[in-house]
C-alpha cells in the first residue's frame, strides 16, 4: 500500500512491529505523517498556510525515540536526517553551521530519488549491459558476429566455463549471459575512469545549466580491468544508469520531496537548553537555539543543488531533559514544537517483550547469526525472563541506558558461543534459565563489575 494512504491506526500497527510500547509517541508521529497526505489534498490557496506540527519527544535514553522517527521516515519513503544538537555551535564558535542540516538532508533526498530512478532504468539498460558483456567475451576470444539481430541464420556461439568457444545453433551467447550461466567467467572490460564524473557533472549543471561547458571540460577516460562476468554486469549497470539518468530531473524531484516530505530528527536537544542562573558555555548553547529557530520556523537555505525552503519540513526533536526542562529552551523555540510527548521508562516486562515481539528482535537476530555457522539456538521462555531480569537489574545498578542494555547483555551471554561457533557445526544449544544465570549472574550481582562490563 502507498504509505501516503496509510491511516494513523495502520501506521501505529506498523511501528508496533519494531517498537514496544510508547503508544502516545506513536500516535503523535502517525498523525503528523497522515497530515502530510491531508495537506496535499487541501485547496491550493490554503495548502501553503498549513504548517507541520513539530514534535518534541521527552524521555530517557534507549526507550525508542530515535527508532520511532527512523521507522516513520522509512515507512513514508521520505528524506530523513538524524543530527545531534551538540554537534552545532553558534556562528563564530568552532562547530558546524546549523544550515548544514538542510544541505545534508538534500543530499539524502538526491541519493534516495536517484536510487529510485536507477531501479526504474534497470530494464532499459539491461539489454545494453548484456550486449557489452557479449562484446567483451567475443573480443577476447576472437569471435566476430553482429549483435543487432541482423545475423539471422548465422551460427551462434557457446562459451564453456573454461572459456572455450564453439558454434551452437540452439543456445546463443546472449542468452547464456542473460541466464547467468557465464557469471564466473573472467573477461577484460573497459570502464569509465571516473564513474562519478557524469553524476557530478549533472548535479552541478542542474543548478547552473553549464552542461555544454562541463561536457568539454570533463573528458571521458577509460581503463581496462579484468573481472568476472557477474562483477562486470554490476559495473556496467552503474555506468549505464548514470549515463541514462536525467540528473536535472532527479535534483528537482529531490528538492521537492525534501520541501514537502523531509523529516529532521534533532537528538539531545536538552543538551543545548540554557538552565536558569547559569553562565559560561551556556552562551554558545543559546546561540545554537537561536540559529535553529529560523530553520524550524521556516526559511530558505542555499545548497549546492539550489535554494531549499524549510517551511514544510517536519522537525522531530528529542531529549532526556533529566537536568534541564523544555521550559529552559528559548520561548520562541518552544513554540515551534507544539506537540510534546513523554516516553515511559522501560520496565522488566518491556524488556521481555522487546526480546521476542518485534520482527527484528534480538533473539531472532542471534539465532540467525548462529545459524550461518550451523548452530541452532533454542530459547526457553524462562531464559527470556532471566535475560530481561538481568538487563533491568543492570540498568538499576549502573547507568540506565534503556533497551541498549539488552544488546550488551546478549553479547556477553553469547560471547563464548560466538567465538567457538565455527567448530560447533550441527550442534543444538538450548538457552535455559540456568544457562543465562551461569554466565551473567555473578556480573550483575557485582555492582562495580557490572558498571564496566554491562
Amino acid at each position: 500500500m502507498n504509505p501516503e494512504q496509510l491511516t494513523p491506526r495502520e501506521i501505529v500497527e506498523h511501528l508496533d512491529r519494531y517498537i514496544v510500547g510508547q503508544l502516545e509517541a506513536k500516535r503523535s508521529v502517525a498523525i503528523a505523517l497522515r497530515n502530510r497526505w491531508r495537506r496535499q489534498n487541501v485547496a491550493a490557496d490554503l495548502r501553503h498556510e498549513i504548517m507541520p506540527k513539530n514534535i518534541l519527544m521527552i524521555g530517557p535514553t534507549g526507550v525508542g525515540k530515535t527508532e520511532i522517527a527512523r521507522r516513520l521516515a522509512k515507512l513514508a519513503g521520505a528524506p530523513f536526517l538524524k543530527v545531534e544538537a551538540t554537534k552545532f555551535t553558534e556562528i563564530g564558535y568552532v562547530g558546524r553551521d546549523v544550515e548544514s542540516i538542510v544541505r545534508d538532508l538534500v543530499d539524502v533526498g538526491v541519493a534516495l530519488v536517484q536510487q529510485e530512478h536507477e531501479a526504474r532504468l534497470e530494464d532499459r539498460v539491461r539489454d545494453i549491459v548484456e550486449r557489452r558483456i557479449v562484446e567483451a567475451i567475443e573480443a577476447q576470444k576472437g569471435v566476430k558476429r553482429a549483435l543487432d539481430g541482423s545475423d539471422a541464420g548465422r551460427p551462434t556461439f557457446v562459451v564453456g566455463q573454461d572459456g572455450s568457444v564453439h558454434e551452437d545453433h540452439g543456445t546463443g551467447l546472449h542468452a547464456q549471459v542473460r541466464d547467468g550461466h557465464l557469471d564466473d567467467m573472467w573477461i577484460e572490460v573497459e570502464l569509465d575512469e571516473n564513474e562519478a564524473g557524469p553524476k557530478v557533472q549533472a548535479e552541478v549543471s542542474a543548478a547552473f545549466d553549464f552542461a555544454p561547458i562541463f561536457e568539454q571540460l570533463i573528458p571521458k577516460k577509460k581503463r581496462r580491468r579484468r573481472m568476472k562476468v557477474k562483477e562486470a554486469r554490476q559495473a556496467f549497470m552503474r555506468e549505464e544508469s548514470l549515463r541514462h539518468l536525467d540528473m536535472r530531473r532527479v535534483v528537482d524531484e529531490a528538492i521537492e520531496r525534501v520541501e514537502e516530505y523531509g523529516i529532521v530528527f534533532i537528538d539531545e536537544l536538552d543538551k543545548v537548553a540554557v538552565r536558569q542562573n547559569s553562565h559560561g558555555p551556556d552562551v554558545s548553547r543559546e546561540g545554537v537555539q537561536r540559529d535553529l529557530l529560523p530553520l524550524v520556523e521556516g526559511t530558505t537555505v542555499s545548497t549546492r543543488h539550489g535554494l531549499v525552503s524549510t517551511d514544510h519540513i517536519l522537525f522531530v526533536a528529542a531529549g532526556a531533559f533529566h537536568v534541564s526542562t523544555p521550559a529552559d529552551l528559548l520561548p520562541e523555540l518552544q513554540g515551534r514544537f507544539p506537540i510534546r510527548v513523554n516516553l515511559d521508562p522501560l520496565t522488566q516486562d518491556d524488556f521481555r517483550r522487546i526480546l521476542t515481539e518485534p520482527s527484528n528482535s534480538l533473539t531472532r537476530q542471534y539465532s540467525a547469526l548462529m545459524a550461518t555457522e550451523g548452530v541452532t539456538l533454542q530459547f526457553e521462555s524462562s531464559a527470556i525472563e532471566a535475560i530481561a531480569e538481568m538487563a533491568f537489574q543492570a540498568n538499576e545498578n549502573a547507568e540506565n541506558i534503556g533497551a541498549r542494555r539488552l544488546q550488551t547483555v546478549m553479547e556477553k551471554l553469547f560471547e563464548e558461543i560466538s567465538f567457538s561457533a565455527p567448530e560447533r557445526d550441527g550442534e543444538v544449544i538450548p538457552v535455559t534459565d540456568a544457562f543465562v544465570r551461569a554466565r551473567l549472574g555473578d556480573i550483575v550481582a557485582d555492582r562495580d563489575l557490572s558498571r564496566y562490563i554491562l
